[in-house]
């Protein structure tokens, strides 16, 4: 599994992304990664997988669970047509919207979605320990978040498959 990774991007960015061509939206998130000058973002690595599940409904899915909560991983518009590299989009609206969603998600209710992954889809390191490392990375993406959608910034989520 790959490392997921969330950017707060400005508005200029956001519209080069929208402008490109579906080759050249892969490029363009390089050189965000790459020169991360004025990019604010937080970084999931593997956690992205049991956060979307646990957001949503135990699946791993663009179209599951429910707004806002389904578009904190993997929601908003996918810019990358390819199905080896994901790269979602979010309107600073819909920043605020996960930001305050996020904001009312507690350990036991994260726990409670991610309870409802199925242990044998998601694979060996189901339990405990991927639990905690999961509860990790959420509470980053909550400051991140909120912090994003304060600065008014649009969110891209970046993860290869």
């Amino acid at each position: 599994m790959s490392l997921g990774v969330h950017f707060a991007i400005d508005a200029e960015t956001a519209e080069r992304l929208l402008a490109s061509a579906a080759d050249d939206v892969c490029a363009l998130v390089e050189e965000i990664e790459e020169e991360g000058i004025g990019v604010a973002y937080c970084d999931t690595d593997k956690a992205w997988d049991a956060i979307h599940r646990s957001l949503t409904d135990g699946q791993l899915g663009g179209d599951n669970g429910t707004y806002p909560l389904n578009a904190v991983v993997l929601g908003g518009l996918q810019l990358n047509e390819g199905d080896d590299y994901v790269v979602s989009l979010l309107t600073p609206d819909q920043v605020r919207d996960v930001a305050d969603a996020v904001a009312e998600v507690g350990r036991e209710e994260l726990r409670a979605g991610y309870e409802r992954i199925d242990a044998e889809d998601y694979g060996p390191n189901f339990g405990h320990e991927d639990f905690a490392y999961t509860w990790a990375n959420f509470a980053d993406l909550v400051v991140f978040f909120r912090q994003a959608a304060d600065a008014g910034s649009h969110v891209i989520f970046t993860v290869g498959l």
